[in-house]
């Protein structure tokens, strides 16, 4: 590793260069998930349960009494991250979510590995290996979910970016 802590191998360098180049160029196209919030998140949840809603049927369902404003500026701040669509209905907004939970969480969890590797100074085995030990820590059975999930991916990839091919040594 040189002193910027980038890989010595230029492959791999190139890769891990273009994994976190690729979250800049789907920013501008993809919905804003980065940052919700656990309300974000409520609302979000109501819609996805009534389909549509408007700002008074989301606000009843909330789990606290929120003003109608709140609930409001909440479903047009969603609005403007892409995240839900809205269709004038006489004088109101009837809201739906523009993405799918399983969506949102994926572009979550790509966000959260982008950063994880990026904003380190360490290199990808060992952060991958502290992720893996916190996994451990927090829950032992999803360390084993994952692990199904890791053998799931790599039966159905040939290769991840950041790793080249290994050749057979036959």
């Amino acid at each position: 590793m040189t002193e910027s802590s980038e890989p010595d191998d230029p492959d791999i360098r190139q890769r891990l260069h273009a994994v976190r180049d690729s979250g800049d160029r789907n920013r501008a196209t993809a919905p804003s998930v980065r940052a919700l919030g656990w309300r974000e998140r409520e609302v979000l949840s109501v819609l996805r349960e009534l389909r549509s809603a408007t700002v008074q049927q989301v606000a009843s369902r909330l789990g606290a009494s929120l003003a109608y404003t709140t609930v409001m500026t909440t479903l047009d701040r969603l609005f403007r991250k892409g995240l839900l669509q809205r269709e004038k209905q006489n004088r109101a907004f009837l809201y739906s979510a523009a993405v799918s939970a399983r969506e949102v969480e994926g572009k979550r969890a790509a966000h959260f590995i982008q950063r994880f590797f990026a904003e380190s100074n360490a290199q990808p085995d060992v952060l991958v290996s502290c992720l893996v030990d916190a996994v451990h820590q927090y829950d032992t059975e999803l360390l084993d979910r994952l692990e199904l999930s890791i053998r799931q991916a790599r039966s159905q990839t040939p290769s991840s970016p950041l790793r080249p091919e290994k050749e057979d040594p036959r």
